[in-house]
């Protein structure tokens, strides 16, 4: 197993890449969608991004992520001794009609399918993805973690606002669409999308050396903002992998979104995946209780038995990589890197006390 760190795209720089470095990461999983235009996300606190229903801002111009861009950044993480495993999620721009089943979709499968060669070609082993109409919401912000530290949860039931035409997973790809919300569908048909996603990019990201690795939903609510989702109990992640048996069709596997989920156990579900060897990489963070009402909290804190998850993970050798994902903020001048480099400190600390047993 290794430790890795996770950068937001206004990250992407030596000073983080150090930061990183100094934590004790190795290997660095990137986002490269900027979710932080809406006016109430920080980029200088450097949280999770939060929009309400407003969504996180606008999406990409709908380019590609170019080689030359890639194997650039790749050469800079490179130079601090690190090494870039994965891409987390697509930018909207370039694929919001085939989540919406619209008339672009063919066209921009093409598009998604040139951004996995590309990304092969750059020779990052990893492509992170989350298959959701309304993508990450319905969560608060409180002092819910020890000490009152600021962090996220839910309080209640999550968010009914329809998502207005021209948004999807959170983010506004037309922002001259008409009015109107989007059209009520049921998760059969979210599924048949998904299957549709899969059966086109599976065998490209094959043939690149890509594997793509599938967020469950966060929140895991059976719907959030009128929307179906996917992936809300741990069995369905099974569901996933079966649509298309490939090495290429993984799992990114968020302890805490599965932790929350009503059914099963976080402990069992990382056994029975692991086993399968469908962990592509690991969101290693802690939470308490379960939706509608959870609380994300320090790692060493909440429901899950962190060094019993290592411990099955190292029984069914797993050799990924594991990054803290987001962390409650500390209360200091620096509330990100500070609640970054706990976290850190102690994944660091448990993964050399169950390699040494």
């Amino acid at each position: 197993m290794k430790l890795g760190f996770g950068l937001y795209r206004h990250m992407l720089n030596d000073a983080h890449y150090k930061f990183a470095k100094q934590c004790g990461a190795t290997h660095l999983v990137i986002h490269l969608v900027d979710y932080f235009g809406h006016e109430k996300n920080n980029k200088t606190q450097a949280n999770q991004p939060i929009g309400e229903s407003g969504g996180w801002g606008n999406a990409g111009d709908g380019k590609l992520w170019s080689l030359e861009m890639l194997l650039k950044l790749k050469k800079e993480i490179n130079a601090h001794g690190l090494e870039l495993e994965a891409i987390e999620n697509f930018d909207p721009s370039i694929w919001h009609d085939i989540l919406l089943d619209g008339p672009k979709k063919e066209k921009q499968m093409e598009l998604v399918k040139e951004q996995i060669r590309i990304v092969g070609k750059a020779g990052i082993p990893v492509f992170g993805y989350n298959f959701s109409l309304a993508g990450v919401s319905s969560r608060t912000i409180g002092p819910y973690a020890r000490g009152n530290a600021q962090s996220v949860g839910m309080e209640g039931e999550p968010d009914k606002t329809p998502i207005p035409n021209g948004m999807v997973w959170n983010m506004v790809y037309d922002r001259h669409a008409p009015k109107g919300t989007l059209p009520s569908i049921d998760h059969d048909e979210l599924w048949k999308r998904l299957q549709y996603f899969l059966d086109q990019i599976i065998p490209v990201a094959e043939a690149a050396g890509v594997v793509m690795a599938a967020h469950p939903d966060d929140p895991p609510m059976p719907y959030i903002r009128n929307t179906p989702r996917l992936v809300y109990q741990p069995d369905m992640y099974q569901k996933l992998i079966d649509m298309k048996p490939s090495t290429s069709n993984q799992l990114e596997f968020c302890l805490g979104s599965i932790a929350e989920m009503t059914e099963g156990d976080v402990h069992e579900a990382t056994g029975f995946y692991s086993k399968q060897d469908k962990i592509a990489y690991v969101h290693f963070r802690n939470v308490i209780g379960k939706v509608p009402h959870y609380k994300e909290v320090f790692v060493d804190e909440g429901d899950i038995d962190m060094l019993r998850i290592l411990r099955i993970l190292k029984k069914n050798n797993f050799s990924g990589v594991l990054i803290p994902d987001h962390t409650p903020q500390m209360t200091c001048e620096g509330p990100w890197y500070a609640g970054m480099a706990y976290a850190m400190g102690y994944m660091k600390a448990a993964l050399n006390s169950v390699n040494s047993e």
